[in-house]
C-alpha cells in the first residue's frame, strides 16, 4: 500500500521544520498521535515510539534526515515494513512551502493490512498534513513579543 498527500503551508521552511522535527509535541496539533517519545533529538538512527488511536504502539527509526527539508522513518512489524516520509519543498520566494507526507507498506502481510487499514491510513495522513498546516500558519501569524 502507498499513500501520499501534499499541503501548501504559508510559512518558511525553517518554521515548518521546527514544528515537524519536534515529534514529542505532535499530539498538540494532530489527533492522530496521542503520545510520542523520542530517545533524544531527531536525527538519523533516532528511535521514536508513537501511540495512535486504533493502532498498536509503533517504534519508528529515522533512516534519513535533512534539516529544513524533512525526514523519513521506518517501522517493522511481523510480516510488514512501513516507511513514512515527511518532505518540505520551499515555494519561490521562500514564504510558503509544500509539505508532502507519504506512507508505504511492504512485506507479505502488507496487502492484507492495506485491505483493512487503507481508509484509516489515508485519513490519518490527511489529518496530519492539515494539522501541521494549521499549527505552522497559527505560529507564523502570531506577533513576536
Amino acid at each position: 500500500m502507498y499513500y501520499e498527500t501534499s499541503v501548501v503551508i504559508d510559512a518558511t521552511p525553517d518554521e515548518v521544520w521546527a514544528v515537524m522535527r519536534d515529534v514529542e509535541r505532535w499530539p498538540d496539533w494532530t489527533p492522530t498521535v496521542t503520545n510520542a517519545r523520542a530517545d533524544g533529538e531527531l536525527r538519523e538512527g533516532a528511535v521514536v515510539r508513537i501511540q495512535q488511536p486504533r493502532l498498536p504502539v509503533a517504534e519508528w527509526t529515522v533512516n534519513d534526515l535533512k534539516p529544513g527539508q524533512g525526514f523519513s522513518w521506518i517501522s517493522k512489524a511481523t510480516g510488514m515494513t512501513t516507511v513514512a516520509d515527511h518532505r518540505i519543498v520551499p515555494a519561490a520566494g521562500g514564504d510558503a512551502v509544500t509539505v508532502t507526507l507519504s506512507l508505504r507498506q511492504s512485506g507479505p502481510l502488507a496487502p492484507i493490512v492495506g485491505l483493512f487499514m487503507a481508509r484509516l491510513v489515508r485519513r490519518y495522513v490527511d489529518t496530519e498534513a492539515q494539522g501541521l498546516r494549521r499549527r505552522c500558519e497559527r505560529t507564523t501569524s502570531q506577533p513576536v513579543t
